[in-house]
């Protein structure tokens, strides 16, 4: 009896005390049906990018043909953060009420037509209100792939899998200063929209035939489905939403995610004019394209490689809370060296300062959104993201606005602007030490 029990945990034990070649082939052989589905949002999260990095690559264009200033700029990025903060927390709640399937669906849709009206405008009023809608829409994104995350993935692997679909946003942003020269020189800035809303039409093909819940699914295996939910959580009622506002992890992680999230939006909007300002490059591959080329792969490895800290913490014994927390120290002070960039006379320097800064920004995200997953029920995920990103957006909106008053007055210097960026995280994390529930709470009404 003894010698077959031994036998029978000897494969369990290696894999939870060998490397990361024998994690990844333990987490492979317990079933694949969860990285099939985290395949699904990684993609949407591609596509949500490619269809705001592409405006930003494209301003000099557009600025030159709509005769648009830095602050028109501005105010065209602010009205699609307003509708980005009211999508989050109007579709988080959706999401929870409704089902991650049929709201995600929805929203890919419409944000999908909106891509393509961009199309049709014809000033700075018309891409306001098409940037609108379509913050309004593709607010859905991470709310649908936090929850997915959260319902597939046992603690052990969010960070993996949410640095995994995350990596999305920075594969989104590279690939679109390549494809785009190609289609502006041969269509016009008006085909790249209509494009990238066809790309949008494929992927719902896919997530409407292959997407399902867990406990739904037609061909997860049971053993996945066991590993999955291995966890016990405590009986969770319905709360109303007032109730959830009232929650101490609700407020942790909404303000400290909207001081840095609207960091990664400066890079995506600011960072080509920054580029094409600073050392004059043209927008085609081998100026443009190459630097934010090795910025984004920089910030792919980053993504991934912060969840695999936290998990490996984890995987050594360390609380999970403490585990994210530590791991986002660490990234945070990766951040500080991006201070030399708008000082930089060299390309090169700059961008090896702006690459580092944020590939750690990317490992801090996948951290920060594991961390509110290891601490919220997952019936009200959504809803609990959505309310954070609704703040971050918030900020966002802020910042796109200083942003373009300091552009202003300063005659285009970034100097400023680079300078303030790793405050924000020490400024974060301090509040999320604080403020970070340890454990998930039994809610009442």
């Amino acid at each position: 009896m003894i010698p077959s029990q031994t036998s029978r945990m000897a494969p369990a034990m290696s894999t939870a005390t060998g490397g990361i070649g024998d994690k990844i082939r333990g987490a492979m052989a317990v079933g694949k049906t969860r990285w099939g589905m985290l395949a699904l949002v990684f993609f949407a999260t591609t596509l949500n990018y490619i269809d705001r990095a592409a405006l930003g690559v494209m301003q000099p264009i557009l600025a030159k043909e709509m005769s648009w200033t830095a602050m028109d700029y501005a105010n065209i990025n602010f009205w699609f953060q307003v509708g980005y903060a009211i999508g989050f927390v109007l579709q988080g709640r959706l999401i929870d009420r409704v089902g991650v399937k049929r709201v995600f669906f929805c929203a890919v849709l419409l944000w999908s037509l909106a891509t393509g009206a961009h199309g049709l405008a014809t000033s700075a009023v018309g891409f306001m209100v098409c940037r609108f809608i379509l913050g309004l829409t593709e607010a859905a994104n991470y709310p649908a792939c936090v929850k997915t995350t959260r319902l597939w993935f046992p603690a052990g692997e969010r960070a993996v899998a949410t640095g995994i679909f995350n990596a999305g946003t920075n594969v989104g942003a590279m690939f679109t200063p390549m494809l785009l020269p190609l289609i502006l020189h041969v269509w016009g800035w008006q085909a790249a929209f209509l494009c990238m809303s066809a790309l949008g039409g494929i992927w719902l093909l896919f997530w409407g035939l292959k997407y399902f819940n867990p406990e739904d699914h037609p061909s997860v295996k049971q053993s996945e489905l066991d590993y999955i939910q291995k966890e016990v959580e405590p009986e969770q009622a319905r709360v109303p939403f007032s109730r959830i506002l009232r929650m101490r992890g609700t407020w942790a992680f909404a303000l400290a995610y909207s001081l840095t999230a609207p960091v990664f939006w400066f890079y995506l909007y600011w960072l080509p004019p920054f580029l094409n300002q600073q050392y004059n490059l043209g927008i085609n591959v081998t100026q443009m394209g190459i630097p934010l080329i090795i910025i984004y792969v920089t910030a792919d490895f980053g993504s991934v490689g912060g969840g695999i800290l936290s998990s490996f913490l984890i995987g050594r014994g360390m609380n999970s809370i403490k585990a994210r927390l530590l791991s986002m120290f660490l990234f945070a002070c990766c951040i500080i060296g991006v201070v030399m960039a708008a000082g930089s006379a060299n390309l090169w320097i700059a961008v090896a300062a702006i690459s580092l800064a944020i590939g750690a920004h990317q490992a801090w995200t996948a951290n920060i959104w594991s961390l509110v997953m290891d601490y919220t029920p997952k019936h009200m995920m959504s809803t609990v993201f959505g309310f954070g990103g609704m703040c971050a957006a918030i900020g966002g909106m802020f910042m796109t606005q200083i942003v373009g008053h300091i552009l202003t007055v300063t005659n285009n210097n970034y100097t400023v602007l680079f300078t303030l960026i790793p405050a924000m995280y020490f400024i974060a994390l301090t509040w999320m030490y604080f403020m970070a529930p340890r454990k998930i709470p039994t809610v009442t009404e």
